[in-house]
């Protein structure tokens, strides 16, 4: 008779990879003898960095008889000693097995490919089962004619989830079971030698899925890890097939490049690989021209200040950074515009309207972002109007602050005179009789040099209301004035 204690003990011991239980279906089980298996003694990374989550996922998966990955990303900055923005694990369970396992704290997303969400409190942990079609198997899933991956909703084994990685950095896994990280490729080699390199041949990887080239860049940016020549050498000829990839998901990645704290650094890279020309050309065409120096500098600082607030943990906004972002190309069609005989104001519209309807077709800019992105190139003009009232409702508009802060970014490129935004700098932060002396103040020095505002919009005029009196008239009944219209009747 078994006591409970060794009952216990032998349920909760780590099992081997050959004792785990397979799913029904077609998902293999059990360590690819290609992968080199790193000893949790020759490794750095300890259970008290995961999160409770995480750990909750991993043991969860583990305990049921499952084989639990901690997976990406997170393993890549554990072993950089960085803290990771969040825990992925890679599982041979399917995403209905582990719904079922983990009950109201998951739910299931996706549509390409299904995955499970598992929710601790505010932590989401996302759980993928192993992927199966991997590069070295080029009939895997639907594909276009120039060799994109459509649709490939297949699971598979875990050395083939390996190989569908992009990177040799993110193709390493920790297992839960022993505490051992299992490299399929380099990965611990690239690490520590600053190395990104592409898993498989590059150019085919690039021709699966176009993005690869982008998150390739956005890693050596991130990371500040040098690209190996074999993933560089084929960008210039897969960067095309960038047009081909949906403009919402650009504009995802657009995001993930500017948006997460290392946004010159992405910027740089991307234009020195040709990368930024194909998502936004308008804009690689206006920062070539030696006029819009101002432009370039601006485009620059609003990205360095973008990168200062992530690290300082603060807001950053889209539209914002778009506005920045689209602004050398803005000043380019404004002044072909105006050169047309518009006037500044409608040139700005109109220009603001090309432009957009031109950057749909390769990154798409959603309505939330491009409105209010408008609003602050719309409000930039009215800053130059500093009589009457004008200064009063633009301090109420709800876009102030960014516009201001737009403003002070052109004034610190060289764009215009630092002394527009230290005026609304001082009415903003002065009481009242302040306020009036600076605004005749400005009166003055603006007397005569406002820009035209253009013809304002037409308006329709209410129609002029007829006079109905009620009740029938009788006959040969005149009303007042009748006599005199008669009387010119006859004459």
């Amino acid at each position: 008779m078994v006591s409970l204690k060794a009952f216990l003990a032998e349920q909760l011991a780590p099992k081997t990879m050959g004792a785990l239980a397979e799913p029904a279906g077609p998902v293999v089980s059990g360590a690819p003898l290609s992968a080199r298996v790193i000893p949790r003694t020759e490794h750095e990374i300890s259970r008290r960095q995961l999160s409770y989550g995480a750990l909750q996922v991993l043991n969860g998966l583990h305990r049921a008889g499952f084989q639990a990955y901690l997976v990406g990303g997170s393993v890549r900055d554990l072993l950089l000693g960085r803290e990771p923005k969040d825990f992925d694990v890679a599982t041979d369970a399917r995403p209905e097995q582990v719904r079922k396992l983990f009950r109201r704290n998951a739910r299931l997303i996706g549509r390409r490919f299904i995955l499970a969400h598992v929710q601790f409190g505010e932590e989401i942990i996302e759980v993928a089962t192993f992927r199966g079609g991997s590069a070295e198997q080029p009939d895997a899933g639907e594909r276009s004619a120039s060799g994109r991956i459509l649709a490939d909703n297949s699971y598979g084994s875990l050395e083939e989830d390996a190989q569908r990685r992009d990177l040799t950095a993110n193709a390493l896994y920790y297992n839960i079971a022993d505490r051992s990280i299992l490299d399929f490729s380099t990965g611990l080699e690239d690490l520590r030698a600053g190395r990104l390199r592409m898993i498989g041949d590059p150019r085919t990887r690039y021709s699966e899925d176009p993005v690869r080239m982008l998150r390739a860049v956005r890693f050596a940016a991130k990371l500040g890890f040098r690209l190996d020549e074999g993933a560089q050498e084929p960008m210039a000829e897969c960067r095309s097939l960038l047009a081909e990839v949906p403009p919402a998901r650009l504009f995802d990645e657009t995001l993930k490049l500017f948006l997460t704290g290392h946004g010159l650094a992405s910027f740089e890279l991307l234009r020195q690989h040709g990368l930024f020309a194909i998502l936004f050309p308008t804009v690689e065409a206006a920062l070539a021209e030696d006029a819009l120096e101002p432009s370039r500098r601006l485009l620059q600082l609003a990205l360095e200040g973008t990168d200062e607030r992530v690290a300082a943990g603060k807001s950053v906004t889209p539209a914002f950074l778009f506005a920045a972002l689209l602004w050398p190309a803005l000043q380019t069609q404004c002044a072909a515009q105006e050169n047309a005989g518009k006037s500044p104001a409608l040139a700005l519209q109109r220009a603001a309207a090309e432009l957009l309807q031109e950057a749909s077709g390769r990154v798409t800019v959603p309505r939330r972002f491009s409105l209010p992105m408008r609003e602050i190139w719309d409000l930039q003009a009215r800053f130059q109007r500093r009589g009457g009232r004008r200064p009063y409702a633009l301090l109420a508009h709800p876009r102030f602050r960014a516009a201001f802060d737009f403003l002070e970014l052109r004034s610190r490129a060289g764009e215009i005179s630092a002394a527009l935004p230290q005026w609304w700098l001082a009415f903003q932060e002065a009481d009242h009789s302040a306020r009036e002396a600076l605004v005749a103040q400005a009166r003055e020095e603006d007397r005569g040099q406002e820009q035209e505002l253009g013809p304002l919009p037409a308006t329709r005029r209410r129609p002029r209301r007829r006079d109905r009196r009620r009740g029938a008239r009788s006959e040969g009944a005149q009303e007042p004035g009748d006599a005199s219209l008669m009387d010119g009747a006859t004459d």
